[in-house]
């Protein structure tokens, strides 16, 4: 353990229980598909219901609550950051990236406390909407769609752990989540930020190493079971079921999706983009 989760065993007032530290289905909450397809069609229904109550209103300002909502996502995922690399940075050491990439032992008791942490955290960035709903910004496809998918995305993945890859989609998620709800937190001060197109190339950048890191383990699992003339580093314990092949697919869709908003609001000069992501 090392001093940053040493720390908080020792510090913390209280012990989770065994379903909160253990992804747990039916036991840990929000870990069946009836309970996350009903938060997300709540989700949904919330916002458009404030879209619809706001149509004949004025927009709230909201701008004290906003930088805290946004303070608190930076800080809590810089902190998650912290302890995922800390737990992950001495096994890379000691067994090399390709083991660390492929080994299910990767997947320790602690990296699974912090997806769990890191999947309740997307059923907090559902407020970000509500916020630019009560404001009366424009609601994009994109944004709706990146935070309803996310927590499905997460809830499949953990549903078909262990994972030896997830501590790279976890990693890289929290630095952009680091930057960007800065970013949001900085904004809503009025403070000048001119690197919202590099925030978005992050972005971008995310969805290609994690589309990368899938099709790296996935073919060096084929090659190593069924072709092993083929040039590979060894086995890698990652499968092509079901909830990896469409977390590829909701990865591919961000990607796609990304590139459009990108193209769009940077290319063109459509600034009225910069504010609906």
């Amino acid at each position: 353990m090392g001093p940053i989760a040493d720390f908080f065993s020792v510090h913390a007032p209280f012990k989770f229980p065994h379903y909160f530290t253990s992804y747990i289905v039916g036991e840990t909450p929000l870990s069946t598909t009836p309970v996350v397809m009903s938060m997300v069609a709540g989700y949904l229904t919330t916002i458009f219901g404030i879209k619809i109550f706001m149509s004949t209103r004025q927009p709230f300002k909201l701008t004290a609550l906003f930088q805290v909502h946004n303070l608190f996502l930076s800080l809590i995922s810089a902190l998650l950051l912290s302890l995922t690399i800390e737990e992950i940075v001495p096994r890379i050491w000691q067994y090399g990236l390709h083991s660390s990439l492929c080994d299910h032992k990767t997947w320790t008791p602690r990296m699974e406390f912090y997806h769990i942490i890191n999947y309740y955290l997307k059923y907090l960035e559902f407020l970000d909407t509500v916020f630019l709903a009560l404001k009366k910004k424009p609601l994009s496809f994109l944004h709706v769609y990146h935070h309803s998918a996310t927590a499905v995305f997460c809830f499949l993945w953990l549903n078909a752990k262990p994972h030896s890859v997830s501590w790279v989609f976890m990693t890289i998620n929290l630095a952009v989540h680091v930057v960007m709800y800065y970013y949001y937190y900085a904004a809503a001060a009025g403070k000048p930020v001119s690197w919202k197109k590099h925030l978005t190339a992050m972005q971008i950048v995310q969805f290609v190493i994690d589309i990368a890191v899938i099709a790296f383990g996935i073919y060096e699992n084929y090659a190593h079971r069924y072709h092993r003339h083929l040039p590979h580093f060894g086995n890698c314990q990652i499968d092509g079921g079901p909830n990896t092949m469409a977390g590829c697919a909701l990865l591919t869709s961000y990607l796609v999706l990304f590139l459009k908003f990108y193209a769009q609001t940077y290319n063109k000069g459509d600034r009225v983009a910069l504010n609906n992501y």
